[in-house]
């Protein structure tokens, strides 16, 4: 695997209110539910996914904080919404060398994830301060 594979899989976007934020997407930007509201709480987060009306391939995660001790807390107390991009890899673990190489710091390891039926998910912080959500694909 090589870190030309990755594939783009959707925008993480952190909102402090889920119905207020779901409302805006549908109604101001035409976006679509693309899965209900479910809460993970490996990760501390109520999510939903929406795509464009239309449109194949870009979707877009909603993600509110569960309670206090969510890391997206962090992010919404400084005001940003664009909380990660995810990529899709066919090894979540030669992936994560490879980022390390690249000088990319690895915050989580892989565990499950609620959002994509058990696969692998980690995250990795960038040399730039993007943060990077890799979600292993099924084989």
């Amino acid at each position: 695997m090589s870190l030309e594979q990755l594939k783009f899989h959707h925008l993480g976007i952190a909102v402090a209110n889920m119905d207020v934020s779901l409302a805006f997407y549908q109604d101001v930007l035409g976006f679509v539910l693309d899965s209900e509201m479910f809460d993970d709480p490996i990760q501390k987060v109520r999510m939903s996914f929406l795509k464009q009306r239309g449109e194949e391939g870009f979707q877009i995660e909603l993600i509110q904080p569960l309670n206090s001790t969510s890391p997206v807390n962090g992010y919404l107390s400084k005001g940003i919404g664009a909380y990660h991009i995810c990529y899709e890899v066919a090894k979540i673990e030669r992936a994560l060398e490879e980022l390390r190489e690249k000088k990319c710091i690895v915050v989580s390891l892989p565990v499950p994830a609620v959002a994509f039926e058990k696969r692998k998910i980690a995250w990795c912080f960038t040399p730039t301060k993007h943060l990077i959500e890799l979600v292993e694909v099924n084989e």
